[in-house]
């Protein structure tokens, strides 16, 4: 069972596009917070503030050593979000299936038609 609250705040921290960009620079592994926030045009306080909701939401850790500060994505970190996404995906895909079949029969009886109206 999904956490509802987990899953909200997944969402919304993924939800801004700086938040995402930082989120796209990790996805290669570990970053000092300049490296992962560089050139977003923000002030820094604005950039700490995208960085906490990220933490505040499990989708990255920061790990302090002294002055420099690196980030990384915990590996579970999305877990939620992506079996969310997965079980209504999955739900989906029975849909258009559903809808694919009637208009494959559709098409079937509209063919036959033809073929029988041509005699």
């Amino acid at each position: 069972m999904v956490n509802n609250v987990t899953l909200d705040r997944t969402f919304a921290a993924c939800s801004h596009p700086i938040r995402r960009g930082i989120l796209e620079r990790l996805t290669d592994g570990e970053l000092s917070v300049g490296e992962a926030t560089r050139d977003f045009g923000v002030s820094k306080p604005a950039i700490s503030r995208h960085l906490r909701i990220l933490e505040q939401a499990g989708a990255i850790v920061r790990v302090v050593d002294g002055r420099t500060h690196t980030l990384s994505i915990p590996a579970d970190s999305l877990e939620d979000a992506h079996a969310w996404m997965a079980s209504r995906r999955e739900l989906w895909e029975r849909k258009f299936d559903a809808v694919e079949d009637y208009l494959r029969e559709d098409d079937r009886a509209a063919s036959g038609a033809r073929k029988g109206g041509e005699q």
